[in-house]
């Protein structure tokens, strides 16, 4: 190996390796085939209010990747739960941080700030009358989340308002909660 060869350490921002990102980013631009990705999620009961959710794998431009994780699911016991697992609301709701958290640590890296701390909290109100089909004029999810994000770093106060903005554009989460997503079930009996 030549003594005056460099080695070039990869670009590393907020953990993210941000000479990887632009080169999906330039990929994808040049084949806009290498953009779709499909996400599978299989659930099974478990008994009472218990579910677990398995994650096989998913495919990214054609290419499938297999990853293995179980994501297990419950009931508080007031709602006839036994309180082992987070329920679906919180799973929710910890989708939509975690998506938003990857927005504002991929935006800040390519913008090259490092944070320090990030922190997102979310709450809302579902009324029970809607869900247990007592009131079918209350609605059985969310009428609206509210979400605090706190954010401390490199960036200044108008560079985190580009980011915000940035975020709360391209997140797929927050589109797939902001907007109406078309569900198309099938029922398999037996």
């Amino acid at each position: 190996m030549n003594a005056n060869a460099q080695v070039n350490e990869p670009n590393v921002v907020n953990g993210l390796n941000v000479d990887d990102l632009f080169a999906l980013i330039e990929g994808i631009k040049e084949d806009s085939s290498k953009a779709t990705t499909n996400w599978r999620v299989a659930t099974s009961w478990q008994g009472q209010t218990r579910t677990r959710a398995e994650v096989e794998g998913f495919s990214i431009g054609g290419q499938n990747v297999s990853r293995r994780f179980t994501i297990d699911i419950d009931e508080p016991c007031e709602l006839g739960g036994s309180n082992q697992f987070a329920n679906p609301q919180e799973h929710l709701i910890a989708a939509l941080n975690a998506c938003i958290a990857v927005g504002y640590v991929a935006q800040c890296a390519v913008r090259g700030i490092t944070l320090e701390s990030l922190q997102i909290e979310t709450e809302g109100e579902i009324d029970l009358r809607g869900f247990l089909g007592i009131d079918p004029k209350v609605a059985n999810g969310y009428e609206s989340l509210r979400y605090t994000v706190r954010i401390k770093g490199s960036g200044t106060s108008q560079q985190f308002a580009e980011v915000h903005d940035a975020v709360m554009a391209t997140s797929p989460n927050v589109y797939n909660l902001a907007n109406a997503v078309v569900l198309k079930s099938t029922l398999v009996v037996g």
